[in-house]
């Protein structure tokens, strides 16, 4: 970006890339500066030390400061599926830790109002603050993350009909997301208002449904992605999880909830096939002390960095 040559005042060597114009009239200093990718507090910051420094300058009264932005390209990666307990969530926030440990400006909305855990597998129990009627994302594990679970109890029950299910999802969509540039969703299982209140106020840029290889959650998975294409958000693909496990005790592969449905289905229906997770003690026990594997060095971080990727270029 380039910079005025002939300032009235000194900003800091940190805030002169951002100013774009300062001019005095009537002992009044007029700053225009560009604070995109900036949070609510960094932007306040911003202002009151480009007024500080303009006020210092001679024959100035009083300093006045414009912000301006430009608006950052953000896409929003809906992760669904047709029916709940099939790893949706642990995927959404693993895909999200990933894309950061990439160099991606990530950001996590836990859209699933009713049974929020986004919290618990990231291990954060910190609560967003506000600026104005604008949510402010905690971050953590590289991830901006917003939830319905940071703003209640553990275990409290949410006895909201449809109309307040959606208001909090538009509360929770409109925060401050700052400069991130992916935004991933964990949608609720199934078809309803949720899914429904997100197309209509922020489309997708894509989803991603995933399954279980049993017969009924592919069926489910398929009621997903026709939702998807009726209301024209493109499916970047199906992931297959609990694809088999490896005995503890014989070490003989098992597969107790099938192998390669979701792939078959993925092919019969013409879309992607990201990927499979097989079942696995350590991903469930990393999960509940909130370490998601994908920031991590062992197999599953290259597992989830690898349909991160995929994920990506389907876009």
């Amino acid at each position: 970006m380039s910079q005025p040559s002939d300032l009235i005042f000194h900003p800091s060597a940190e805030d002169l890339p951002r100013v774009r114009s300062a001019r005095v009239s009537g002992g009044v200093a007029t700053v225009v500066a560009d604070a995109t990718g900036l949070t609510a507090g960094e932007r306040q910051s911003l202002e009151q030390r480009l007024q500080q420094a303009a006020l210092a300058a001679p024959e100035v009264t009083q300093a006045r400061v414009a912000l301006t932005a430009s608006r950052p390209e953000r896409r929003l990666i809906a992760i669904g599926s047709g029916k709940g307990g099939v790893g949706k969530s642990t995927l959404s926030a693993n895909l999200a830790v990933a894309l950061a440990r990439m160099g991606k400006k990530v950001g996590l909305i836990d859209a699933d109002i009713y049974g929020p855990s986004q919290p618990r597998l990231l291990g954060t129990r910190e609560k967003p603050e506000a600026e104005g009627r604008k949510l402010i994302p905690v971050e953590v594990q590289g991830v901006k993350l917003l939830s319905v679970g940071q703003l209640v109890s553990e275990g409290h029950a949410l006895a909201w009909r449809g109309p307040m299910a959606s208001g909090a999802l538009t509360q929770l969509i409109e925060g401050d997301w700052g400069n991130a540039e992916i935004i991933i969703v964990d949608l609720p299982p199934g078809t309803g208002d949720v899914q429904l209140s997100l197309i209509q106020k922020a489309r997708p840029a894509g989803a991603v449904v995933i399954s279980t290889p049993q017969d009924l959650s592919l069926i489910d998975a398929t009621r997903a992605i026709d939702l998807f294409r009726k209301t024209s958000v493109p499916v970047l693909g199906i992931i297959e999880n609990m694809a088999g496990y490896d005995c503890p005790h014989c070490g003989q592969p098992s597969d107790p909830f099938g192998h390669g449905g979701a792939e078959a289905a993925a092919a019969e229906l013409g879309i992607p096939f990201l990927g499979r997770l097989p079942l696995s003690a350590s991903l469930r026990e990393a999960s509940d002390a909130g370490q998601p594997p994908a920031g991590g060095t062992g197999p599953a971080a290259a597992v989830f960095r690898e349909l991160a990727e995929k994920m990506l270029a389907a876009l």
